[in-house]
């Protein structure tokens, strides 16, 4: 992996989220920025995928179940070449293939609509199974929020996921610590959820989820030890890359101005340039 050319395309994806939610005026920001660093690295060669086939069978899957976050995801795929870049200005706009969370049957490169929390998790283990049956040594990789593991059916999905030794299921949380509108330690507290999972039959490690390297050797970790589901816990901080909003509980869902979203394009292209000049 050549670790400069992931950094700027994670800040290639951070712009183009922030253009095409200001684009907009309104959206998931938060969510959106801190699961950034995790897709660039996926979609910089860790999975198996075509942009020109979307829906190639032996593809590597992704279940983004925080799918209010589909504008990073977006952005991802765009930057990819799935579909043209305009295209994200249509996000969440009357007849647009962009909603606003991720829709499979309208967006190239969606691979299971996603928005009612705690069901990617379901859906993406019903994935490798069936990948399994059909002989493919495919991977699938789950997108969680920290607020969203709150939900009952996430462990019923760990449960299955143990119990049927899905060890091609990656899941990533993204604990940037945060929920809708408070501290995740305020509402729930998860404790160590790394512990949690391991209880659950999981392969768990705790990384940096900015880090690129971090991302891209616990994948490597994750594959190596081949016999459990792995999770891979992403201490984020929501809102990265925009520092004005970092680590607020009014970053979930809020509206953004043209001078905001200019604030927020002149943070991105400092760290830009701080990359460049590595």
């Amino acid at each position: 992996m050549n670790v400069k050319e992931v950094k700027l395309f994670a800040n290639d994806i951070r712009r183009e989220t922030i253009k095409c939610i200001g684009h907009l005026g309104v959206g998931h920001i938060g969510g959106a920025l801190s699961i950034v660093d995790v897709l660039a690295v996926l979609y910089s060669g860790v999975m198996n995928i075509d942009p020109a086939d979307p829906k190639k069978d032996d593809r590597d899957f992704l279940v983004c179940s925080k799918g209010h976050a589909g504008p990073a995801v977006y952005s991802t795929l765009a930057l990819k070449g799935y579909f043209p870049m305009e295209m994200l200005l249509t996000l969440n706009q009357l007849g647009t293939n962009l909603p606003s969370h991720c829709d499979m049957n309208r967006t190239p490169g969606i691979d299971m609509t996603t928005g009612s929390l705690g069901q990617g998790s379901s859906t993406a283990m019903g994935i490798a199974c069936g990948n399994r049956l059909k002989g493919y040594d495919n991977y699938t990789y789950l997108i969680l929020g920290d607020g969203e593991i709150d939900e009952g059916q996430v462990w019923e999905a760990a449960l299955f996921a143990n119990a049927k030794k899905l060890s091609h299921v990656i899941a990533f949380i993204d604990y940037n610590k945060l929920q809708l509108d408070d501290f995740v330690a305020n509402v729930c507290p998860l404790d160590s959820i790394p512990a949690k999972f391991e209880s659950f039959g999981w392969y768990a490690q705790d990384i940096d989820g900015h880090d690129v390297e971090a991302i891209a050797k616990a994948i490597d970790n994750a594959k190596a030890q081949g016999e459990k589901p792995s999770v891979i816990v992403l201490n984020t901080i929501k809102g990265k890359g925009y520092h004005k909003i970092e680590n607020s509980a009014s970053n979930h869902n809020m509206n953004i101005s043209a001078e905001q979203v200019e604030e927020a394009l002149a943070d991105i292209a400092a760290e830009r340039a701080a990359i460049e000049a590595e």
